[in-house]
Protein backbone atom coordinates (compact mmCIF):
# COMPACT_ATOMS: atom_id res chain seq x y z
CA UNK A 1 0.00 0.00 0.00
CA UNK A 2 3.03 2.42 1.17
CA UNK A 3 4.55 1.51 -2.05
CA UNK A 4 1.44 2.05 -4.39
CA UNK A 5 0.94 6.08 -2.35
CA UNK A 6 4.21 6.72 -3.36
CA UNK A 7 4.67 6.04 -7.15
CA UNK A 8 1.05 7.78 -7.26
CA UNK A 9 2.45 10.95 -5.54
CA UNK A 10 5.90 10.67 -7.42
CA UNK A 11 3.72 10.34 -10.35
CA UNK A 12 1.47 13.69 -9.50
CA UNK A 13 4.64 15.48 -8.26
CA UNK A 14 6.17 14.57 -11.98
CA UNK A 15 3.22 15.70 -14.02
CA UNK A 16 3.00 18.88 -11.95
CA UNK A 17 6.91 19.76 -12.45
CA UNK A 18 6.42 18.96 -16.66
CA UNK A 19 3.30 21.25 -16.57
CA UNK A 20 5.07 23.92 -15.08
CA UNK A 21 7.71 24.53 -18.06
CA UNK A 22 5.25 23.39 -20.81
CA UNK A 23 5.24 26.47 -22.06
CA UNK A 24 1.35 25.67 -23.08
CA UNK A 25 -1.55 27.91 -22.80
CA UNK A 26 -4.37 27.23 -20.34
CA UNK A 27 -8.18 28.36 -20.27
CA UNK A 28 -8.99 30.98 -17.50
CA UNK A 29 -12.72 31.74 -16.85
CA UNK A 30 -14.19 33.03 -19.51
CA UNK A 31 -12.94 31.12 -22.22
CA UNK A 32 -9.63 33.28 -22.71
CA UNK A 33 -6.10 31.43 -23.15
CA UNK A 34 -2.93 32.75 -21.18
CA UNK A 35 0.13 31.83 -21.51
CA UNK A 36 1.72 29.57 -18.78
CA UNK A 37 4.71 30.66 -18.02
CA UNK A 38 8.09 28.73 -17.47
CA UNK A 39 8.25 28.67 -13.54
CA UNK A 40 11.14 25.95 -12.80
CA UNK A 41 14.66 27.66 -13.32
CA UNK A 42 18.00 26.04 -13.50
CA UNK A 43 19.63 27.29 -10.07
CA UNK A 44 23.23 27.16 -9.27
CA UNK A 45 25.41 28.07 -6.11
CA UNK A 46 27.21 30.66 -8.37
CA UNK A 47 23.55 32.32 -8.98
CA UNK A 48 23.05 32.18 -5.04
CA UNK A 49 26.11 33.92 -3.14
CA UNK A 50 25.23 34.51 0.16
CA UNK A 51 22.17 33.35 0.13
CA UNK A 52 20.17 35.70 -1.71
CA UNK A 53 18.57 35.70 -5.09
CA UNK A 54 18.62 38.75 -7.10
CA UNK A 55 17.20 39.50 -10.52
CA UNK A 56 19.55 39.73 -13.34
CA UNK A 57 19.87 43.13 -14.72
CA UNK A 58 17.24 42.36 -17.84
CA UNK A 59 14.47 41.33 -15.16
CA UNK A 60 14.95 44.60 -13.11
CA UNK A 61 14.66 46.86 -15.96
CA UNK A 62 11.31 45.28 -17.51
CA UNK A 63 9.78 44.57 -14.26
CA UNK A 64 8.45 47.10 -11.85
CA UNK A 65 10.16 47.68 -8.37
CA UNK A 66 8.31 46.32 -5.47
CA UNK A 67 8.18 49.21 -3.85
CA UNK A 68 6.59 51.23 -7.14
CA UNK A 69 3.92 48.62 -7.53
CA UNK A 70 2.86 48.93 -3.69
CA UNK A 71 2.53 52.77 -4.49
CA UNK A 72 0.34 52.13 -7.28
CA UNK A 73 -1.55 49.52 -5.34
CA UNK A 74 -2.18 52.05 -2.18
CA UNK A 75 -2.77 55.11 -3.95
CA UNK A 76 -6.36 55.78 -3.04
CA UNK A 77 -7.11 58.78 -4.72
CA UNK A 78 -7.11 60.10 -8.45
CA UNK A 79 -7.73 63.27 -10.12
CA UNK A 80 -10.66 64.16 -12.70
CA UNK A 81 -10.41 67.37 -14.59
CA UNK A 82 -13.46 68.51 -16.44
CA UNK A 83 -12.50 71.21 -18.96
CA UNK A 84 -9.54 72.61 -16.72
CA UNK A 85 -11.40 72.07 -13.37
CA UNK A 86 -10.39 69.62 -11.25
CA UNK A 87 -11.87 67.24 -8.70
CA UNK A 88 -10.75 64.49 -6.14
CA UNK A 89 -12.00 61.26 -6.49
CA UNK A 90 -11.44 57.55 -4.59
CA UNK A 91 -10.95 54.13 -5.91
CA UNK A 92 -13.24 52.00 -5.62
CA UNK A 93 -12.08 48.32 -3.80
CA UNK A 94 -12.12 45.88 -6.71
CA UNK A 95 -10.19 44.08 -9.77
CA UNK A 96 -11.62 46.99 -12.16
CA UNK A 97 -10.64 49.70 -10.18
CA UNK A 98 -7.10 47.99 -9.52
CA UNK A 99 -6.63 47.65 -13.50
CA UNK A 100 -7.45 51.22 -13.92
CA UNK A 101 -5.36 52.45 -11.14
CA UNK A 102 -2.80 50.69 -12.75
CA UNK A 103 -3.70 52.25 -16.25
CA UNK A 104 -3.08 55.37 -14.78
CA UNK A 105 -0.15 54.60 -13.62
CA UNK A 106 1.50 54.80 -16.77
CA UNK A 107 0.11 58.11 -17.79
CA UNK A 108 -2.79 60.55 -17.63
CA UNK A 109 -5.83 59.64 -19.99
CA UNK A 110 -7.92 62.07 -21.37
CA UNK A 111 -11.70 60.54 -23.23
CA UNK A 112 -14.04 62.52 -24.95
CA UNK A 113 -17.18 61.96 -23.32
CA UNK A 114 -20.74 62.46 -24.43
CA UNK A 115 -23.67 63.70 -22.89
CA UNK A 116 -26.27 60.60 -22.81
CA UNK A 117 -30.13 60.72 -21.42
CA UNK A 118 -29.00 63.81 -18.70
CA UNK A 119 -27.77 62.26 -15.98
CA UNK A 120 -24.08 60.60 -17.55
CA UNK A 121 -21.75 61.13 -19.48
CA UNK A 122 -19.73 58.22 -21.64
CA UNK A 123 -16.40 57.58 -23.27
CA UNK A 124 -15.02 54.73 -25.13
CA UNK A 125 -11.69 54.05 -22.70
CA UNK A 126 -10.13 52.12 -26.00
CA UNK A 127 -8.99 48.80 -23.91
CA UNK A 128 -11.17 46.67 -21.73
CA UNK A 129 -10.59 46.13 -17.79
CA UNK A 130 -11.41 43.27 -15.80
CA UNK A 131 -15.60 43.55 -15.16
CA UNK A 132 -17.42 42.75 -12.00
CA UNK A 133 -20.69 44.01 -12.95
CA UNK A 134 -23.59 44.31 -10.59
CA UNK A 135 -26.93 45.76 -10.39
CA UNK A 136 -26.32 49.40 -8.78
CA UNK A 137 -28.18 52.76 -8.57
CA UNK A 138 -25.74 55.10 -9.06
CA UNK A 139 -25.38 58.97 -7.66
CA UNK A 140 -23.80 62.12 -9.10
CA UNK A 141 -20.01 61.69 -8.80
CA UNK A 142 -19.78 57.72 -9.26
CA UNK A 143 -17.20 56.96 -11.98
CA UNK A 144 -17.99 53.11 -13.62
CA UNK A 145 -17.01 50.75 -15.47
CA UNK A 146 -19.63 49.61 -18.60
CA UNK A 147 -19.22 46.83 -20.70
CA UNK A 148 -15.84 46.16 -19.98
CA UNK A 149 -14.62 48.91 -21.72
CA UNK A 150 -16.50 52.93 -21.37
CA UNK A 151 -16.85 55.18 -18.69
CA UNK A 152 -19.45 56.33 -17.40
CA UNK A 153 -19.86 59.42 -15.18
CA UNK A 154 -22.78 60.59 -13.37
CA UNK A 155 -24.05 63.97 -12.80
CA UNK A 156 -27.72 62.26 -12.06
CA UNK A 157 -28.71 58.89 -11.19
CA UNK A 158 -29.46 55.66 -13.01
CA UNK A 159 -29.82 51.83 -12.05
CA UNK A 160 -27.79 49.68 -14.37
CA UNK A 161 -25.13 46.83 -14.33
CA UNK A 162 -21.98 48.40 -13.62
CA UNK A 163 -18.46 47.54 -11.83
CA UNK A 164 -17.82 50.97 -9.78
CA UNK A 165 -14.35 52.54 -10.58
CA UNK A 166 -14.87 55.61 -8.04
CA UNK A 167 -16.19 58.23 -6.86
CA UNK A 168 -16.13 62.07 -7.09
CA UNK A 169 -15.18 63.24 -3.24
CA UNK A 170 -16.72 67.13 -3.03
CA UNK A 171 -19.67 67.39 -5.86
CA UNK A 172 -18.98 71.57 -5.41
CA UNK A 173 -19.67 72.34 -9.07
CA UNK A 174 -19.67 68.78 -10.57
CA UNK A 175 -22.72 69.13 -12.48
CA UNK A 176 -21.95 72.55 -13.80
CA UNK A 177 -18.63 71.47 -15.05
CA UNK A 178 -20.50 68.51 -16.52
CA UNK A 179 -22.98 70.52 -18.25
CA UNK A 180 -25.26 69.31 -21.45
CA UNK A 181 -22.57 68.84 -24.33
CA UNK A 182 -19.84 66.74 -24.63
CA UNK A 183 -16.81 67.17 -22.07
CA UNK A 184 -12.98 66.27 -22.25
CA UNK A 185 -11.97 64.51 -19.52
CA UNK A 186 -8.85 63.65 -17.82
CA UNK A 187 -8.35 60.95 -15.24
CA UNK A 188 -4.83 60.96 -13.53
CA UNK A 189 -3.08 59.47 -10.34
CA UNK A 190 -2.29 62.07 -8.02
CA UNK A 191 1.11 63.27 -7.01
Amino acid sequence: MKRALYFLLTGMLALCLSACGSGESTTVDGGGLLPVENSVREVTEEALPDDTCEPSSAESETSTAPEEEADIVEQTAFDVSVNGRIFSATFADNPGAQAFRKLLAGSAITLEMSDYAGFEKVGPLGRSLPANDSQTTTQAGDIVLYQGDQIVIFYGSNSWSYTRLGKIDDLTGWAQALGGDSVSVTFSLRD
